[in-house]
């Protein structure tokens, strides 16, 4: 065959290029992207230029929607190649995905600058068209969007913005990369089982298969979290938990996959793109449209929490070093704040594990959603996924239309990159009576099966599981008739309440008997050892609190405020702001910010944007606060949340879509009244 009908067959075969519902990831190879990417990008330019050309009076239908649609295939594939690089990654994938996506961001980036379209978009808001709600929404926001994007700027500034997107986008890849890479680059054999003391079984065992999946002897330990919470919170050789406490914290930070001045550019060139657009900083510039509205405002708010929690830090940290009776080293804090949890309360989390068999927590948590909102999941095979641990599942609504589907995928891999998080694959649109269902995918790195031991969770992941599925409910509980405000197209200071208003369900006794159950006997968890749990919530609740505050502020700060000139190398600078927030004294090679791929994984990511977890921890035990009062499983609750919340997208401003759940405002106080702090 030759080389031109090789092409063309690639191309024709080409999974890519068309939408489907149920993916064929299996089919997704590397040498399909560059060829797709291609195609999409002509056919979505093609289709910009169309609407920037077209003579007819302006109307919703040839200028928003047809915008909405000139990228809805090009949306699709890169959102596909973007999520097997992460969580199927091999050389030959990461180098086309690196081919092309500096290509599309150049693309997405240059749609606000295009004159013609701008001009189009323009003369349609002047005509005040008569529109729904959503559709209302949408053109405000794609004006002000417009605007925020450089619009108004002239070619020289339209022309540099375009290279710092592309220049953004490289760098902010890179970084992810590098992170992944240097996180598998590290391992630990250990050759001695007397070395393991005080190691729980699970973890020992988890450790003996690393070892024998590699061919070595002995027991082996990664950088990944299932491998390295349970060994720097129970290990009792201090030596071994300072290597690794070490290798983690400086993941990324020197040699072949240094990030550190991969990150002073990132920094750099967010701060560039704010001034070009006329904003103090690129803080401002992001949270133009969310509920914080600016950077100070959002500083200010962490600042607050900051100041009710910090005389509870103080005396925590004491109480531990007391307990301990000597200076303690970063590597001690988790494996002493354990010994003194377990004294205070008589309560080893380990304890809860034999409860949390994976199976059984996934159809409780399915239980539950069902009783709220009225929903049934159901698990399908399904041929095309990416790794055979991934399983396929679909949403129904009592009637039985099909909601959306979605995959979930939880187990660490070499190829997948850390964390756990939800994507959006198709967002269907609502046109009552007809509605297109939506797909998206929910993974982790969560505690793998054992031989024939089965997946045993903390109750950490159990949490992070409820998590994730709250965005999915998000996403496949949308009825909106916007695609692009549909699903978590939300503010980011926002899209947090749905996810973490989950995990309340995880701390409430009618609740966990639902599936917190032995996976040998069936028994659900103890009354004794649920009491424990409970009283043990808000064990060092202060420093839980202040180390979230730290990244909210070392976010905001390097944002806003940092500048290598005055301030020197940016690791030192963000270990000085860190070490406030720390109960113990960082080490001077500390270099976290270089792994800190939530804020510099792309190019906006959740920087400046971090502090979104504190505010929607606000709304989410304020709201929770309902449930309480009407009982955990109410169904006329329930259905409020999705219908004031969940179903509604961005089709209206999030504050409004909160005061019409709850009736009010938020109250702050809920949140340091869960956490032991009020």
């Amino acid at each position: 065959m030759s080389l031109v009908c090789r092409i063309l067959k690639v191309v024709s075969d080409n999974p890519l290029l068309h939408i489907h519902f149920e993916i064929p990831f299996d089919r997704v190879r590397a040498e399909h992207v560059e060829p797709a990417m291609a195609e999409l990008l002509a056919d979505a330019r093609a289709k910009v230029e169309a609407i920037a050309s077209d003579s007819a009076p302006r109307t919703y239908d040839n200028t928003l929607l047809a915008l909405e649609k000139a990228t809805e295939r090009l949306d699709y594939a890169i959102g596909i190649v973007r999520h097997l690089e992460g969580v199927a990654t091999y050389p030959e994938l990461r180098s086309a995905f690196n081919a092309v996506e500096p290509l599309v961001s150049e693309f997405y980036s240059g749609i606000p600058l295009h004159a013609g379209l701008w001009k189009a978009i323009k003369a349609l808001d002047e005509t005040h068209p008569e529109l729904t709600p959503a559709r209302h929404r949408l053109l405000t926001k794609t004006v002000e969007s417009f605007r925020r994007h450089g619009a108004d700027l002239d070619d020289a500034g339209k022309k540099r913005l375009a290279e710092i997107d592309v220049a953004l986008a490289k760098a902010t890849t890179k970084f992810s990369e590098n992170v992944l890479d240097s996180t598998n680059a590290f391992e630990l054999i250990i050759e001695e089982e007397k070395d393991l003391a005080g190691l729980p079984p699970t973890a020992r065992s988890a450790a003996r298969a690393s070892a024998e999946s590699k061919g070595v002897n002995g027991w082996r330990f990664t950088l990944q979290a299932p491998s390295y919470q349970p060994l720097m919170t129970y290990l009792d050789n201090r030596e071994i938990r300072e290597k690794v406490y070490r290798a983690y914290s400086t993941r990324a930070s020197s040699g072949e996959y240094d990030n550190s001045v991969l990150t002073a550019d990132i920094l750099k060139l967010r701060r560039e793109k704010a001034l070009l657009l006329g904003f103090r900083d690129f803080a401002d510039l992001v949270l133009e449209d969310r509920m914080a509205k600016n950077g100070a405002s959002a500083q200010a708010f962490l600042e607050r929490l900051e100041a009710r929690t910090e005389n509870r830090f103080t005396i925590e940290n004491q109480e531990l070093r007391d307990f301990a009776s000597f200076e303690l080293e970063p590597w001690d804090v988790g494996y002493w704040a354990e010994k003194l949890r377990l004294k205070l309360y008589d309560f080893d989390e380990e304890a809860l594990r034999p409860y949390f068999p994976m199976e059984k927590v996934v159809s409780g948590m399915f239980d539950i959603v069902g009783r709220l909102f009225g929903i049934r999941v159901v698990h399908k095979p399904a041929a095309h996924v990416w790794h055979p641990d991934v399983r396929y599942y679909e949403i129904r609504d009592e009637d039985g239309r099909l909601l959306g589907a979605f995959y979930a995928d939880w187990y660490p891999r070499e190829s997948k990159r850390g964390g756990a998080w939800m994507d959006a694959f198709i967002i269907g649109l609502y046109d009552p009576p007809q509605s297109e269902p939506h797909a998206g995918t929910i993974c982790g790195n969560l505690t793998p099966p054992v031989g024939e031991t089965p997946s045993l969770l903390t109750h950490r992941e159990v949490e992070t599981i409820f998590h994730e599925f709250g965005h999915l409910l998000h996403l496949v509980l949308s009825q909106i008739e916007v695609r692009s405000l549909g699903g978590t197209n939300v503010a980011w200071d926002f899209v947090e309440l749905p996810s973490q208003i989950m995990e309340n369900w995880c701390w409430e006794r009618e609740a966990l008997n639902l599936f917190a159950r032995h996976y040998q006997t069936g028994e659900p968890i103890p009354e004794d050892l649920f009491q424990k749990m409970r009283r043990a919530r808000t064990f060092r609740g202060a420093n839980a609190q202040m180390r979230q505050l730290s990244f909210g502020i070392v976010d905001l700060k390097l944002h806003r405020e940092y500048s290598p000139e005055r301030d020197g190398d940016v690791i030192p600078y963000s270990r000085h702001i860190l070490q406030k927030f720390s109960a113990v004294r960082l080490p001077e090679d500390h270099a976290m910010i270089a792994s800190f791929t939530h804020l510099f994984a792309s190019p906006v990511a959740y920087g400046a944007g971090y502090y979104s977890y504190k505010w929607a921890e606000v709304l989410d035990a304020d709201a929770f606060s309902l449930f309480l009062e009407h009982g955990i499983f109410s169904r006329e609750i329930g259905l409020q949340f999705r219908g004031n919340i969940l179903s509604k997208g961005d089709s209206e401003d999030p504050a409004v879509l909160y005061r019409r759940f709850m009736g009010r405002d938020p109250d702050p106080e809920a949140l340091l009244v869960r956490s032991g702090l009020a």
